[in-house]
């Protein structure tokens, strides 16, 4: 039943990243921008105009897939984070047009994937003092 839901997640927050992705380039899905003259519309136009928008969405597309791919996901939730972090800042601190539910749900299935594979990630957050394989028990292994 876990795997089950793990993958379903997975290909929610998978599907809406390489959508909404591909949805910048191809524009299939009419999109609202941010008011004239406010500081979300400068800072969107900033990003578009400096392509570095194209890249983060290349990212998004890029994340997305690898999400939905099993073997793949821990990377995908790697290139994702940041950008889940970075639209979350993006609301509050420049559009600062509330809470948004979409957002927020994005967020919560990134987080519950990411508790799913937190033992592979507690890896990259704590460190436990080996020293190129050597311990003191006499094994290779290096455990937290």
């Amino acid at each position: 039943m876990c795997k089950i839901i793990t993958l379903t997640l997975s290909i929610l927050l998978g599907a809406a990243f390489v959508v909404f992705g591909l949805n910048f380039f191809f524009q299939f899905i009419p999109m609202d921008g941010a008011p004239e003259g406010s500081d979300a519309a400068t800072y969107m136009g900033l990003l578009y105009m400096s392509g570095y928008l194209a890249f983060v969405k290349v990212l998004e597309v890029i994340g997305g897939v690898l999400v939905i791919l099993p073997k793949t996901r821990n990377l995908g939730l790697l290139i994702l984070g940041p950008i889940i972090i970075n639209i979350i800042a993006y609301h509050y601190f420049i559009a600062k047009d509330g809470f948004h539910m979409d957002v927020a749900i994005l967020a919560v299935i990134a987080a519950l994937l990411l508790f799913k594979q937190r033992n592979a990630f507690a890896q990259f957050i704590f460190t436990c003092g080996c020293n190129k394989g050597e311990s003191s028990d006499g094994n290779n292994s290096c455990s937290i």
